[in-house]
């Protein structure tokens, strides 16, 4: 099981370093780096969190526009640092 903190990490770089929101998506072989990333992204597009793109070559992720109040939340609590920085 991936923890919430990790879940967070995976996030918060799509939120601060890309932009990565609603249609505006990254591939997923950037965050190669974490090793639950298939049961991450599984669980938090369950949550409706993450979005997943399929195109013909690649997957790519984003997060949910509509959740970006908790997206938000929820990145902070579990990286307190990073509080007030993801707008």
């Amino acid at each position: 099981m991936p923890s919430d903190l990790e879940k967070a990490q995976l996030m918060s770089i799509l939120a601060r370093s890309k932009g990565n929101w609603g249609e505006k998506y990254d591939r997923i072989e950037h965050f190669k780096r974490f090793q639950n990333l298939k049961k991450i992204i599984k669980e938090l597009s369950k949550q409706g969190w993450l979005i997943v793109h399929n195109k013909p070559k690649f997957i790519g992720i984003s997060l949910n526009t509509k959740f970006k109040r908790e997206i938000i939340d929820f990145i902070e609590k579990e990286m307190p640092h990073l509080k007030g920085i993801i707008k």
